[in-house]
């Protein structure tokens, strides 16, 4: 059994109530990922907030009943689904007794349990690293009390901090180092794959919103795949198979959460940046569930933020997943939205529309195509079956020891096509 856990959340009143979510969604949510981590959690509040304090963001009367509530219950750690200053941390845990951690700490915790590449790892102790230097009084309270001053005379604690900063400024200098020699090395990868003759399709979407269950049906690859939120976190990328499209790179990446933290944007780009270089995304949306217009606008914000530009030249295909999960009248309106072009309603888990998302990329990827002409050795088995596969051949005529050929193919595939070893 895991650590008690209570899991608070400040239902902060706003005037923009376009922006503010269901606080009964975000409870929802705060406590999958708690079970990310195997917390045992067993209470669990809304609270209304008002007037958010500068000391402890929840009014005294609250933070008195979350001790009185921690007491009740055992419970060892407060989780609060919100971002807290180190103040606010440290009143809060004088104030319930408990340790505390916020919407920011939990997601760090859960990235540093999952992370299974060097990369991902470097990239979750950046993140982490940054966000204790901040809270690092938190860590010599004792020391708080000894002596003060300036130079010389300063007190024991004040040095003890300034010694764990430079120690933490000084690992993050290597981590970053260490970092960017993976990311070279991940950039070059790229660059390989650009010149070779396959378009890249990202899978992006809001964490638990089944991407990888649909990478898994498109690949028949066993990438983890639970109801479990930030079951993948490293990227995954496979080869499959397109109607037209003899082969085509296929990319799981990590899922998107509202709120996540700049950090780990920052510290997991180089990653994300596998996203920049598809010639296609795909947004794996969880249709069935009751927040799927916001967490439509989390993705679309993180993609913003790493240079995506939803209304850009990017295609962008809207995988609305989960109908097994609809009722009558939700499939309904489903389909609805099913209608717009770019979009397709399917169940990666049953199977039921992933036939017509193939098609609908495989559609994209050749919708700018023209007819070029090429001409190919009669004996290069290579190439000619690699336009037959990645075209339509509209003419083809040989020509002594030549075959000539009218392709329609895309700009982007003639270039793959020239690139041929």
């Amino acid at each position: 059994m895991g650590t008690k856990a209570l899991v608070v959340v400040p239902d902060i009143v706003r005037r923009d109530t376009s922006v503010r979510r269901d606080a009964e969604a975000r409870l929802q949510e705060a406590k999958s990922l708690a079970g990310a981590i195997t917390l045992d959690v067993v209470a669990t509040r809304i609270l209304r907030v008002r007037d958010p304090r500068p000391a402890t963001l929840i009014g005294a009367g609250q933070v008195e009943a979350i001790a009185e509530l921690a007491k009740e219950t055992g419970a060892e750690l407060t989780v609060v689904d919100g971002a807290l200053t180190p103040l606010q941390q440290r009143n809060l845990e004088t104030g319930t007794g408990t340790k505390v951690i916020d919407r920011t700490g939990l997601i760090l915790e859960i990235f540093g349990e999952r992370a299974a590449t060097r990369e991902g790892r470097l990239q979750v102790e950046l993140a982490h690293l940054g966000y204790q230097a901040s809270r690092l009084v938190r860590s010599w309270t004792h020391l708080e009390r000894q002596r003060g001053g300036f130079g010389f005379l300063g007190g024991p604690g004040e040095t003890q901090i300034e010694t764990d900063r430079r120690l933490i400024r000084e690992r993050m200098a290597r981590l970053r180092k260490d970092l960017g020699e993976v990311t070279r090395t991940r950039g070059l990868q790229r660059r390989q794959r650009k010149k070779a003759p396959y378009p890249v399709i990202a899978l992006v979407g809001y964490t638990n919103a089944g991407k990888s269950t649909l990478f898994n049906r498109l690949t028949g690859a066993s990438v983890m795949a639970k109801d479990l939120l930030f079951a993948t976190l490293d990227p995954t990328m496979r080869a499959i198979a397109l109607p037209g499209i003899d082969k085509a790179i296929l990319s799981d990446t990590v899922g998107f959460v509202s709120e996540l933290p700049t950090m780990l944007v920052a510290a997991f780009r180089a990653t994300l940046e596998e996203v920049l270089d598809a010639d296609i995304i795909v947004h794996v949306r969880d249709v069935a569930h009751p927040e799927t217009e916001a967490q439509k606008r989390d993705v679309i914000d993180v993609l913003t933020e790493l240079g995506v530009d939803p209304d850009g030249g990017r295609p962008i295909i809207e995988a609305l997943n989960k109908s097994d999960l609809l009722d009558t009248e939700s499939r309904k309106a489903a389909l609805e939205q099913a209608a717009a072009p770019n979009s397709v309603l399917l169940s990666a888990v049953s199977g039921e529309g992933v036939d017509d998302l193939r098609k609908l990329i495989s559609d994209t990827l050749l919708r700018d195509a023209r007819v070029h002409s090429f001409v190919v050795g009669a004996g290069d088995g290579k190439r000619l079956a690699w336009l037959e596969n990645n075209g339509l051949v509209l003419k083809r005529r040989a020509k002594g020891e030549t075959v000539e050929l009218q392709v329609r193919i895309s700009d982007e595939d003639r270039s793959r096509f020239l690139a041929l070893p």
